[in-house]
């Protein structure tokens, strides 16, 4: 009997050290958040370089891990890289390219008849929640969704806030088109983070936060005890708009009050944290020099964003790349540090870890844009896009080192810069780079074949020629 219960008791204690040892490995899976800000351009931000814009708590966050200085949305509007970044796809696997109609402008501007536009993310898709949620995360979405009318059909458990809705119509109550639970706070980015940290305070490790607030895309809003500071401060490099500054301010006190949250909790050193744009920022507000143009446009001004990862004992602090990465290597990445890289799943995007952790510098391959829809131009005195009417007309865009190539499906319109020279892309080499023009041009034509991209090739009958 005594045999029996020693026994028994190493029996008892084997899976309890099993257990244990099991806990202790689902414990030791990383939290992840996303903070995917609205419209925030290249250079809003301190650590980007602005000298008009303050954001002392973003700064401190990128400085511990790794920026990179090239790193883009894969499309330069709203909702397409929304997509992109949920789904890890080009925008040909997902079809959504614009926002509402690709018909976009006057209509005897448009040469060809756009590609109809995808409005709702397909359901089909498995993204970053569902993927996550499948594996144990509890996961919440904070703020703008814009692709569908609900993101708890998407795999969030959690939804603050977030709507088919690409902007809000007040930052201040009512706020119309904006459902979400009162608090305290009446500022809408303020009210989003409120609830957010609720979240964090009711949730066990692990878990997945896409923290992606409305601020800083229009209706510009000010945050009303910021503006004097801003107005009474010079301008700087095409920035100085104080309405703006105050709500960049603002949404950085609230990314200050996330991270201390995970650090009161004890969270922030098992988090996974990634910050993003959605595309630039809009031109006439803010500028991004020496980038051209902004947002819905594929000049650099509207599709390189600020853009760093943090992760504690994985990604080394004050690090910098010069690697181009886009937001569809996000999802990739966070498979690899949930320890799900085996999944199934057939993503565009690069696993970005080996760069993180400082094991290679490089990685080898193209980024690419399509765009086979028109995006009418805001400010046509003040522009710099490729004609004062659109943004951008149907095309494509292929970058390969240093190499960036555009194509315009309305005209075979070619236009090629060298980045490494010419970040401002003044400086067409098309017609002397003749060789580097048709390498580009036949790897573009042929990752169209390879995603089955859309070509818009039928005439307009209300086009008017200005020839």
């Amino acid at each position: 009997m005594r045999i029996h219960i020693i026994i028994l008791t190493l029996l008892i204690t084997s899976i309890s050290s099993c257990n244990s040892q099991s806990n202790r490995k689902q414990n030791t899976k990383p939290n992840i958040v996303i903070i995917n800000v609205d419209d925030m351009g290249w250079r809003d931000v301190g650590f980007m370089g602005s000298e008009y814009y303050e954001t002392p708590n973003i700064d401190y966050l990128a400085s511990q891990g790794m920026v990179f200085t090239n790193g883009y949305a894969a499309s330069a509007n709203c909702a397409p890289s929304r997509a992109c970044l949920m789904t890890g796809l080009w925008t040909p696997r997902h079809g959504i390219y614009t926002v509402n109609s690709s018909e976009r402008g006057q209509s005897k501007d448009r040469k060809l008849i756009p590609t109809p536009n995808t409005t709702i993310l397909a359901p089909t898709h498995e993204i970053i929640p569902k993927v996550l949620k499948k594996n144990g995360y509890k996961t919440c979405h904070a703020g703008k969704w814009h692709l569908s009318h609900d993101p708890l059909e998407y795999g969030f458990d959690v939804n603050i806030g977030g709507g088919h809705n690409g902007l809000p119509k007040s930052y201040y109550p009512p706020y119309k088109n904006v459902k979400i639970e009162k608090g305290k706070s009446e500022y809408l980015t303020d009210l989003i983070m409120e609830n957010t940290l609720k979240f964090v305070d009711t949730i066990s490790s692990p878990f997945f936060l896409y923290y992606s607030p409305y601020a800083v895309h229009t209706p510009i809003m000010p945050v009303d005890s910021l503006l004097p500071k801003y107005k009474n401060k010079a301008s700087w490099n095409g920035q100085g708009n104080p309405k703006y500054a105050s709500m960049v301010d603002n949404l950085d006190r609230n990314i200050g009050l996330l991270i201390q949250k995970l650090k009161e909790k004890n969270l922030f050193d098992n988090t996974f944290l990634v910050f993003t744009s959605d595309n630039g920022g809009l031109y006439g507000i803010t500028k991004q020099k020496p980038l051209r143009a902004g947002k819905g446009s594929y000049y650099e001004g509207g599709i390189r964003e600020p853009f760093f990862f943090v992760y504690n004992h994985k990604i080394k602090p004050n690090t910098k790349s010069d690697v181009p990465i886009t937001n569809i290597d996000i999802f990739p990445t966070i498979l690899n540090y949930a320890d799900l890289e085996n999944s199934q799943l057939e993503l565009d995007g690069a696993n970005l870890s080996s760069i993180l952790e400082g094991k290679t510098e490089t990685l080898e391959r193209r980024l690419f844009w399509h765009f086979p829809i028109y995006l009418q131009a805001y400010y046509r005195k003040d522009n710099e896009n490729r004609d004062p009417l659109f943004r951008t007309r149907p095309g494509s865009v292929i970058r390969k080192g240093d190499w960036k190539l555009h194509y315009y499906f309305e005209d075979d319109g070619v236009e090629l810069y060298n980045l490494s020279e010419d970040i401002g892309e003044q400086n067409n080499l098309a017609s002397i780079e003749t060789d580097k023009k048709e390498e580009l041009l036949g790897e573009l034509k042929n990752w169209w074949l390879e995603t089955n991209a859309p070509i818009p090739k039928e005439l307009n009958p209300e086009f008017i020629s200005k020839n």
